[in-house]
């Protein structure tokens, strides 16, 4: 297979989604890459494969590798299998998350650790190892998955608020460590994206929302642009921060929100 990388990336929660988008993005952009999800989603990821490999000729090398972000283990061995595999590790895009709608009052533990386990947990691990394969080489571009939900506080998400809160100050942390060895670290926070996930939350009995249309109508009439975002829209930043021309930009979480207000 012939290859004229521009590096390589790893993007977990591949299989669908905004992580999806990043990895299409990513390849067309000259990354080879890393595609991580679930094990349950592997199907999913050998299919973005495939299409990858289709797209591009076979000039784009993949390597799947499926794994659970919120255990060691599996972070460790899932960075040096594509470290092995594909010769490196250049862009590190923790993308995996997930959501639990409820008041805070019927939140239950279980859904509170299940959500801070992969939003924040994963995205630590993740974090971790990447920056011990990036250090030795002083180079390197971490990004993270915020939210607006990270910068105002959402009701009916308490959980998933402060996990992405949380993002932020783990984003920010980490690019003051990480900075001397030119590694960046940031994040990006979308708004009103449509997504299999979001979706899930549009339909979900949300008192907040059943006034303005549900979840989308509510963040449509509340942004600037009058519209709804697209995964290929965050695709598009990451795009640009995993660029050599965003070397200046770091410990940074973007909103990308079609310039959302809440009163």
């Amino acid at each position: 297979m012939i290859s004229n990388s521009k590096g390589v990336a790893l993007i977990t929660g591949a299989g669908q989604g905004i992580g999806r988008s990043i990895a299409l993005r990513l390849a067309e952009d000259g990354f080879d890459l890393g595609l991580n999800d679930i094990p349950a989603n592997k199907d999913k990821l050998s299919q973005l494969a495939v299409d990858i490999a289709g797209k591009h000729g076979g000039q784009r090398r993949t390597h799947v590798v499926p794994a659970d972000v919120t255990v060691e283990d599996d972070v460790k061995i899932m960075m040096e299998t594509v470290v092995k595999e594909l010769g490196g590790l250049d862009v590190m895009v923790a993308n995996a998350g997930i959501i639990r709608t409820a008041p805070l009052t019927e939140t239950s533990v279980a859904d509170w650790d299940a959500v801070l386990a992969v939003n924040v947990r994963g995205t630590f691990l993740c974090y971790k190892y990447a920056a011990q394969h990036m250090i030795p080489r002083r180079k390197g571009r971490i990004i993270g998955a915020s939210s607006l939900a990270g910068k105002i506080g959402t009701p009916y998400l308490s959980a998933y608020s402060a996990s992405k809160f949380a993002v932020r100050g783990l984003t920010q942390s980490a690019a003051v460590e990480l900075g001397r060895f030119g590694i960046t670290v940031n994040a990006y926070a979308p708004g009103g994206i449509q997504t299999d996930m979001l979706a899930e939350l549009h339909t979900a009995d949300v008192e907040w929302t059943k006034n303005e249309g549900g979840f989308y109508g509510m963040m449509e009439s509340r942004a600037a642009s009058g519209t709804l975002g697209k995964a290929d829209d965050i695709a598009s930043l990451v795009s640009y921060l995993a660029s050599e021309e965003a070397h200046f930009i770091t410990g940074q979480s973007i909103s990308i929100d079609g310039g959302i207000h809440f009163d």
